[in-house]
């Protein structure tokens, strides 16, 4: 708020603000009085903009990330005649950025980041350079020196984070091929902020050092993104080397060893708000110690989420922080919008316009290209090229500090911050581009192959990887007819240069489950890969054909649960039987006999198949395992029993296996009994 209005101290006056001789309990200054009533009205002010905004255009179909862009457009005159500082409120909405990059970490174990690592450095380092190069070439051309458009170029490379992995979430479209991409290009882009912020002050101009005060972008530049606090400059190289990786060997040593003793003691106070206390003060407290150090918040906290991924309280934290990163996030969009300068942006409306939109064919261009470099083909291409076309928030960060260091002039910095702002402003319009526009132009192809589905079968088989390729083979050597539908064309690919038949097309969707049979077909094998689409596959064929039979893979035991909760019956853990016959194959390498090695292990299946059909009913997906209190409890009293039960099963096995029936070692013997009436996992 002004100044004049909401920090004038009023105390020492007489009764506000001073202590009553009547009253043991003074009256608050009549200034803090005033800020807390600023705070409230700006809070109300951001909340009703965004339900009133965020429903009509997620209704629209323009996603959420709009409507808050929107709303704060909307708020804007009314914020400027208030004296709000968006600026400052911009920075601190940033914060949820830093979250969201936490909670991106904890669903990536370090195996799956190392396995990224070619498109992180290859696409992201390609992506980077190759866009300040050409947006060098083109600030040279339009009459600015080197130093200035090189500090442009290295700032336009960048994109938003928050914005794409925001819609790329809202959408599901983070799992992609082109999602996958992006992520990698975003990471690598968080990553050299740092660098750049290191660099840029090279590029400063001698003849801007005298008016630098003149500038208002001057007034954020040490704002603590990235900079460091002031000590940090004081120190030598070598030191602040030496700074930077103990923040770093801290985050992954604190991460890996403290975090389990400090959540087992919190929960002893069995006090909910207790670990939401504990989840943020881990956050603030990691962005904290990476801007003392010189470092991007957001990718210290990335760094610490990618440690927690396989710790046993992840979908805690998860749980705890997604709310606050929401809220922050839409705030910081609100605040993207009510930013914008329409003025200046008036009165050079052709210019900004023109530079907006050339910098998003550029990048859009340059993303095309690497797309076709790195292989990423059909409806991924466009959704990588489309997505990251714009500036990010790291501009207005970057802007604002090459202008404290004489190397842009303010008003060409102010201009460029308008670019910065109107290419984030049109991102969900890039999104709305391919969803209507690209989308259905590869849905269609993809129809038009599947109304080639020139047979019927009583067997639909959803995948032919490695896991749905087997079942065919098995199906199609016992005598039945299959149908085998599957979206991953290397998967057909192979599939046909065997001779075997198969069908292009998603099998989640329903069109093409009515043009392969479903309403006449007798079983369903779901083998697909992705989790989350095999449940809803599940769900909706018991929804609409419960006579169809469901064949499930799973991919780990809580999968299992939620087929089971989805309505199938038949749930097969794709590794399950795999580990059971090397478990077999080790007690014989370890002096067991075959016979008393085949008990345990049939001992170890009877059990499990028992405890996983019971678990099944306590397992609750809104609840994070370990607090799941009857699950817990429970599966400790089947893992008491399950020795007893390896070491007492088996004699009818063992009797089998006097008179010769034993299978021979290697070949698999974890089937569910025939005729069982309610089989469940394997």
């Amino acid at each position: 708020m002004k100044a004049q209005r909401s920090l004038r101290p009023r105390g020492h006056e007489g009764e506000s603000g001073t202590v009553s001789r009547r009253n043991k309990h003074p009256r608050p200054p009549r200034c803090v009085e005033l800020i807390m009533q600023d705070i409230l009205l700006l809070t109300f002010l951001f909340m009703i903009a965004g339900v009133i905004a965020v429903p009509i255009a997620s209704r629209l179909g323009l996603g959420s990330v709009l409507g808050y862009l929107i709303a704060g457009i909307a708020l804007s005159p009314l914020l400027k005649q208030l004296g709000v500082d968006i600026v400052s409120i911009q920075h601190f909405a940033e914060f949820g950025v830093v979250m969201m990059l936490f909670i991106i970490g904890l669903e990536l174990e370090p195996q799956k980041l190392w396995k990224m690592k070619n498109r992180l450095l290859g696409l992201g380092g390609l992506q980077v350079a190759l866009t300040t190069i050409f947006v060098l070439a083109v600030a040279m051309w339009l009459g600015q020196s080197w130093s200035v458009a090189l500090a442009i170029g290295l700032i336009f490379s960048l994109s938003s984070t928050a914005i794409v992995l925001q819609t790329m979430n809202e959408k599901g479209l983070m799992k992609s091929d082109g999602g996958q991409s992006s992520f990698s290009v975003l990471l690598f882009q968080d990553i050299a902020v740092i660098p750049m912020l290191a660099f840029i002050p090279l590029l400063a101009l001698p003849e801007l050092t005298d008016s630098m005060h003149l500038s208002s972008v001057a007034e954020t530049a040490n704002d603590g993104h990235g900079s460091g606090l002031g000590f940090i400059e004081s120190l030598e190289t070598w030191q602040r080397g030496l700074l930077t990786v103990s923040a770093i060997a801290a985050v992954v040593v604190g991460g890996s060893y403290l975090t389990r003793p400090v959540f087992r003691y919190i929960a002893q106070a069995k006090l909910r708000e207790l670990f939401t206390t504990v989840a943020l003060m881990m956050v603030v407290g990691i962005a904290l110690l990476m801007m003392v150090v010189g470092l991007s918040p957001a990718l210290g906290t990335f760094l610490a989420g990618v440690v927690l991924a396989n710790s046993e309280y992840r979908h805690e934290l998860e749980s705890d922080i997604a709310p606050f990163k929401g809220l922050l996030l839409g705030l910081f969009f609100i605040t993207v919008g009510a930013a914008i300068d329409f003025e200046l942006l008036f009165s050079n409306f052709f210019n900004i316009i023109a530079l907006t939109l050339g910098l998003i064919v550029l990048k859009m261009l340059v993303l095309f290209g690497l797309a076709i470099a790195f292989r990423i083909g059909g409806s991924d291409r466009w959704l990588f090229s489309l997505s990251l076309a714009q500036a990010g928030e790291f501009g207005f960060v970057l802007l604002s500090f090459s202008v404290a260091n004489s190397v842009l002039p303010a008003g060409l910095a102010q201009q460029l911050l308008l670019v910065v702002a109107m290419s984030m402003l049109l991102t969900p319009v890039l999104f709305i581009i391919f969803d209507r526009l690209i989308v259905p132009r590869f849905v269609n192809a993809q129809s038009r192959e599947a109304d080639k589905i020139d047979e019927e079968a009583p067997i639909i088989i959803a995948g032919v990887g490695r896991f749905g390729g087997v079942i065919n083979r098995i199906l199609l050597g016992a005598g039945h007819r299959t149908v085998v539908l599957d979206y991953h064309a290397e998967h057909l690919e192979m599939v046909r240069t065997f001779g075997l038949k198969a069908f292009y097309g998603d099998a989640t969707r329903p069109d093409l489950l009515e043009a392969a049979g479903i309403e006449r077909a007798k079983m369903l094998v779901v083998a697909i890969d992705d989790r989350e689409r095999s449940v809803e596959l599940v769900r909706y064929v018991r929804e609409h054909y419960p006579h169809v039979y469901l064949v499930n893979r799973a991919v780990d035991r809580h999968h299992v649960y939620e087929l089971w909760a989805a309505g199938s019956r038949d749930v097969i853990r794709e590794t399950f039987d795999s580990a059971v016959r090397a478990g077999r194959s080790a007690l014989e390498a370890l002096g067991h006999d075959s016979r008393e090695a085949e008990r345990q292990v049939q001992g170890y299946v009877k059990s499990d198949k028992q405890a996983l059909r019971e678990l099944a009913d306590l397992y609750d997906p809104n609840i994070p395992v370990h607090l799941n209190l009857p699950y817990v409890k429970r599966t400790k009293e089947f893992i008491a029993l399950q020795e007893e039960a390896m070491r007492g099963h088996g004699a009818a096995v063992a009797s089998r296996g006097d008179i010769g029936l034993m299978p021979p070692v290697g070949e698999d013997v974890t089937g569910a009994e025939t005729g069982s009436e309610d089989p469940t996992e394997r």
